[in-house]
């Protein structure tokens, strides 16, 4: 991404058009090979200016509360699915009024809501969010099949149950993986649920599909989904986040003051904590353009966010020349 960052204020997210297209034109090809759908999930990006560019290519969104479904809403004329933990009661009539597909969590959730559905007369696909108790992300903070997970119904809690009004299954359980994690965790899907495949109009295989990524096995991904379409008779969802805006954008943060204990800190106008969460949470090391490792270029600092949380930290990095207030 070439950019001169001098006049950009601070903090300030920065995304490049050209990018963002050559990724939906990938995304786009993957729907016309495989014959599946496409859609955005909002929990990853949700600029909306981008929002023009992104419905010229996907088939809609994946939205997981009351405002991301409204957002999704009103800037896209296009499918909204909605997947969530639970639901609350207040929100369910609006979320209605905005959604296309509903995936439940739990059966407890589908009885408690179903009846609200029926009598509203809301043209919806409802679905169960499933979990095939296999796991392919290496992070259990990220992982939705770990052990005890809440998210996503087991086949021991499956197995007889009422699937009446049940259009469609939904699992999501992998992180920046590659398609062969995807034909695994089918084989998983098919082990566990198969027998009730046959029964849906409709399988979400949601995100977690580093799609756009060099290196990717786009046919494969695209064998998968046209393999289940066809075998089960199902329509195909993907909801990638990451995929969508990988190498897209870029953070542009200023040096507020340099302070030092023992080492050099450098506190910049933004935070891990605010900005970029995956740092702490993940953890995560964030690539900073001119900068290397501590101490393989003469000045070396600790990148940290103004706020008061002592670990709002990005990392250590050294730069070719000294940062200063104003610094970028």
């Amino acid at each position: 991404m070439d950019l001169d960052v001098t006049n950009v204020p601070t903090p300030c997210y920065v995304c490049d058009e050209r990018s963002v297209r050559k990724n939906l034109e990938i995304l786009s090809g993957v729907e016309q090979q495989s014959g599946g759908k496409i859609i955005l999930a909002l929990k990853a990006f949700s600029m909306f200016g981008v929002f023009p560019l992104i419905r010229q290519h996907l088939s809609g969104v994946a939205a997981s509360s009351l405002y991301e479904a409204r957002l999704a809403s009103e800037e896209f004329n296009s499918e909204v699915h909605l997947c969530a933990p639970a639901y609350r009661d207040e929100d369910f009539e609006e979320l209605l009024s905005y959604a296309s597909h509903i995936t439940f969590n739990s059966f407890s959730q589908w009885r408690h809501f179903a009846p609200r559905i029926r009598a509203a007369g809301a043209d919806v696909k409802c679905g169960m969010r499933i979990n095939p108790q296999h796991s392919e992300v290496a992070v259990p903070l990220y992982d939705p099949c770990a052990r005890f997970s809440r998210l996503g119904v087991t086949a021991e809690e499956f197995r007889g149950e009422d699937l009446e009004g049940i259009s469609g299954l939904h699992f999501h359980a992998l992180c920046e993986l590659d398609a062969d994690a995807l034909q695994r965790m089918l084989d998983a899907v098919e082990a566990a649920f198969g027998e009730h495949l046959h029964a849906m109009e409709w399988i979400n295989c949601g995100g977690g599909h580093h799609i756009t990524k060099d290196g990717y096995h786009r046919d494969l991904l695209c064998q998968l989904m046209a393999g289940l379409r066809e075998k089960y008779g199902v329509t195909v969802y993907l909801e990638p986040g990451e995929a969508v805006v990988l190498n897209a954008g870029i953070l542009v943060a200023s040096v507020l003051d340099i302070v030092r204990n023992e080492m050099d800190i450098a506190i910049l106008d933004a935070s891990a904590a605010a900005h970029m969460p995956d740092v702490l949470e993940m953890p995560y090391r964030p690539e900073v353009l001119g900068a290397a490792v501590p101490g393989e270029l003469p000045h070396t600092y600790r990148l940290a966010g103004p706020t008061c949380l002592a670990g709002d930290v990005m990392g250590d990095y050294s730069f070719l020349q000294p940062l200063r207030p104003g610094s970028k």
